[in-house]
């Protein structure tokens, strides 16, 4: 039977077992928060700064960025606030807006991911059409589109958790997000179940491990040598999809299944580990792996270098 008090706010039960160190992980947080948006800042303005980068992949690389800042700032900012707050409270509209942020985060990755990997795809399997093929229209079109097919795809969901009729309002995490939303509803959520997970499965990993099965088909008939540089091409991009994946991977365990018991912190890391560990470590796998990425930094830090000594 729903409870007319349920659904006004919820709470968020998580930061009630890490009170004692808040003060210690709000600096961790804080320190993370700040490598994110300099890492991906620096990646974008080295893509920008250097014409020789202007290409599909780099621009695509640059829109997954551009989204890791976005959902970083979806929830750093939060963690800080209620780390510091007493009161770990939040209302159902601003934690449905936090649904639809961090979900959007979530769905964009992964399409963002897709697409890069039919960039690599076209680029490898079809090289002498690819000028024409990634056209700049194209890329501008597929940029659009990434984004007003999430959105749209993510209200939709919102629109469906929105409606429920919720019977508790106990979150056991550090934010809010949908599975823990539509979880406490009173009804019967399978269906809506199904709805998500065929969501992510057919509109995104069914492409991307399709994209990578045709490039491996591809690589077999080639020379050792253009097996190296497809592989080398594509290594950096393919680390990303295993890390997020895996971090994916984790939330879904998590909300699927009784995990009480693990430590409280293991399962709020393992919570947040898609939100902090991506966006924190996939423009080092692009700086590290890239050559054309490493040059980049090198001309650009060389040509600063001089320009300071010419102008003492």
């Amino acid at each position: 039977m729903q409870n007319s008090s349920f659904g006004t706010y919820f709470l968020l039960s998580a930061y009630g077992n890490i009170i004692n160190s808040n003060y210690l992980y709000f600096s961790i947080v804080l320190i993370l928060y700040l490598l994110v948006i300099t890492l991906n800042l620096i990646f974008i303005s080295v893509v920008y700064l250097e014409r020789t980068l202007h290409k599909p992949m780099y621009i695509f690389m640059c829109n997954l960025s551009a989204n890791e800042l976005y959902g970083s700032t979806a929830l750093y900012p939060f963690l800080l606030n209620n780390l510091l707050s007493d009161s770990h409270d939040i209302s159902r509209i601003s934690c449905l807006i936090q649904v639809f942020l961090i979900h959007l985060y979530g769905s964009l990755e992964f399409t963002i991911l897709t697409v890069m990997s039919y960039d690599r795809y076209v680029s490898i399997c079809y090289p002498l059409q690819y000028p024409v093929i990634m056209s700049p229209f194209k890329i501008g079109l597929l940029i659009v589109l990434i984004w007003v097919f999430n959105i749209f795809k993510v209200s939709i969901t919102l629109v469906l958790t929105a409606g429920l009729p919720l019977c508790g309002n106990i979150i056991e995490k550090v934010y809010c997000d949908n599975f823990s939303v539509v979880k406490l509803a009173c009804n019967d959520i399978t269906s809506l179940n199904i709805y998500l997970l065929t969501n992510i499965a057919t509109t995104v990993l069914l492409l991307i491990i399709c994209s990578y099965v045709r490039i491996f088909q591809v690589c077999i008939k080639v020379s050792k040598n253009s097996q190296a540089k497809a592989m080398a091409t594509c290594a950096p991009q393919m680390l990303i999809v295993i890390n997020y994946g895996i971090a994916c991977s984790f939330e879904l365990i998590q909300n699927r299944f009784n995990m009480k018991h693990l430590p409280t912190m293991i399962r709020i890391i393992l919570s947040v580990y898609f939100l902090i560990l991506p966006p924190l470590v996939n423009p080092i796998i692009y700086g590290i792996k890239n050559q054309q990425i490493r040059m980049a930094v090198k001309k650009i830090v060389y040509t600063k270098i001089k320009r300071s000594q010419t102008c003492r």
